[in-house]
């Protein structure tokens, strides 16, 4: 596993990081069943393999990030030598006493090294430190490299919204307990 070193970005960082490839390549999708009886609706998600790799692109316009990351609080960026090689920022949810984590992005080359486990592992130091006892990921319901990084940190499926994301796609939640 490769070193990266995690530091908060510098508005110098703005341009690499919209510049990244924010897209990523997934083989499954959780695709989301809705049934409705008797006044009951019933959401049921699977994973289910594609048939071919698909290009997930990514849900926020690149242009407007930098807007988007003055309304976070916190924005974090992976190194690689002096180069960002990946980023992730997190907003704390006031009285909820959750963080949730909003982006988590690596460029394709340094991909699978360590980079995303390590800014995870920056953003929830950092809500430790300000004693937020629960962390939540937003993903694409078709990010199966995210879902996986999410299950491998142990979190767990607490929640959806349909059409949650500018370009429509649904979101999916992975949350876990911090101590």
């Amino acid at each position: 596993m490769t070193s990266f070193e995690i530091r908060p970005a510098v508005s110098g960082d703005f341009p690499r990081l919209m510049a990244m490839d924010h897209s990523c390549s997934s083989e499954y999708v959780w695709q989301l069943a809705l049934r409705t009886e008797m006044k009951r609706v019933t959401a049921d998600f699977h994973e289910v393999r594609l048939p071919r790799a698909v290009t997930v692109t990514y849900p926020r316009d690149p242009s407007a990030l930098a807007d988007e990351w003055s309304k976070r609080d916190v924005l974090l960026v992976a190194t690689q030598g002096d180069v960002p090689v990946g980023y992730s920022s997190a907003v704390e949810g006031g009285a909820s006493g959750v963080v949730w984590v909003t982006d988590l992005v690596v460029v394709p080359e340094v991909r699978r090294q360590g980079a995303a486990s390590a800014l995870l592992m920056a953003i929830q130091a950092w809500a430790v430190e300000r004693g937020v006892p629960r962390i939540v990921l937003e993903m694409q319901s078709k990010n199966h490299p995210c879902i996986r990084l999410a299950q491998k940190f142990g979190y767990e499926f607490c929640g959806y919204n349909d059409r949650y994301y500018p370009t429509q796609d649904v979101a999916l939640f992975f949350g876990r307990a911090l101590k």
